[in-house]
């Protein structure tokens, strides 16, 4: 079957919080972050599984189809989404299947199906140019997919689904922001760990969780900062928002990050990080309502009709009068830091950050 919407109100939420797919997937996030638990960006579990090598190899078809659709130079300066992002979200659409077929030449018609729809959605949403904690969770789904299918294993492969898999997507998430300037899908502000993603801040803490020297409170040491980047996915998180975010430091413009690095060890920071992304991201309505059901990920019984939520579906609304709260998808247009960034080189800074 084809995934659908279908959690539309707060009754939908509770069954959905309820149910043994919502126990899946976090135990599947679960597993993904405690088999990184003291290994570095680099500490692979060898050997590297072909299945992981191919998926990664669909991944740099991804940042292949960024460079063949380039920001039009001379055009109008916004602070908004980059329209050329639209070619590039077609130009995924139209080559799926074909990529699937390469990755996984055994994938059935209705595997193909639903693995379309979780990856096309891992890149944000074309029609607004925005990209948030939802669509990242579609791409958790999309790996999720592949391992109920057996094409990964997460007995042989979780260590490398984050490290290798996870990481190179976040790279291309990090060209994507960076080149077409993607809205954060939300109207969180300074609320949120970042303008885009939670799970890198997740999986992040639980690989640092062992460390005998390293402290949260770290992340306000440059130095600390620039030497441990690349080798822990929290201080490449860290390092970006401070790249694009540079008005003001992280403690005024990251209060959630600031609050966080006051936690005494990074085991704490992980279980917590656990806790906040049941609460914050798998709890919150505004983000669910646009979480796909399908064979694999199946919906709880008793939720909302297909045709309830089609008819109450779209960007415009905030469901039942709900207030915006972190990673809301509804909200006010906000440019993201990046843009802000990009918008100001050469010109007076604008009091954004």
């Amino acid at each position: 079957m084809i995934p659908e919407k279908r959690l539309l109100t707060q009754d939908d939420m509770k069954l959905w919080l309820e149910s043994a797919t919502y126990t899946e997937l976090v135990g599947f996030i679960s597993e993904l972050a405690e088999s990184v638990q003291g290994r570095e960006n680099t500490d692979f579990q060898e050997p590297v599984s072909s299945s992981v090598k191919e998926a990664c190899e669909l991944l740099e078809k991804v940042s292949k189809a960024i460079e063949q659709h380039p920001v039009k130079e001379g055009a109008t300066v916004s602070r908004f989404g980059k329209k050329e992002f639209r070619d590039f979200y077609d130009d995924i659409e139209l080559h799926i299947r074909e990529w699937l077929l390469a990755m996984a030449p055994d994938l059935t018609d209705d595997q193909i199906v639903e693995l379309k729809v979780y990856f096309k959605e891992s890149w944000g949403n074309r029609s607004r140019i925005d990209y948030g904690s939802g669509h990242e969770l579609n791409f958790i789904c999309f790996l999720y997919c592949l391992c109920r299918f057996g094409i990964l294993d997460t007995k042989r492969d979780s260590t490398n689904i984050v490290l290798k898999i996870f990481s190179q997507y976040l790279s291309v998430m990090r060209s994507l922001e960076t080149i077409y300037w993607l809205e954060p899908a939300g109207s969180h502000g300074v609320w949120g760990l970042d303008d885009y993603h939670f799970l890198p801040f997740l999986f992040g803490a639980f690989q640092l969780s062992k460390h005998k020297h390293l402290k949260p409170k770290s992340i306000h040491n440059p130095d600390l900062v620039e030497m441990f980047e690349k080798r822990y996915m929290y201080f490449g998180c860290i390092a970006f928002i401070n790249s694009v975010k540079t008005t003001a430091s992280l403690r005024w413009h990251s209060p959630m990050l600031d609050d966080i690095s006051g936690v005494k060890t990074w085991s704490k920071v992980a279980e917590g990080m656990i806790k906040m992304y049941k609460a914050e991201v798998l709890g919150k309505l505004p983000i669910m309502q646009h979480f796909f059901f399908g064979d694999v990920l199946r919906c709880p019984s008793g939720v909302s009709s297909p045709s309830e939520h089609s008819e109450n579906d779209g960007h415009e609304h905030c469901p039942h009068g709900l207030q915006n709260t972190w990673g809301d998808c509804c909200g006010i247009r906000v440019p993201s830091a990046v843009a802000a960034s990009g918008a100001n080189k050469g010109h007076k800074p604008l009091p954004f950050d």
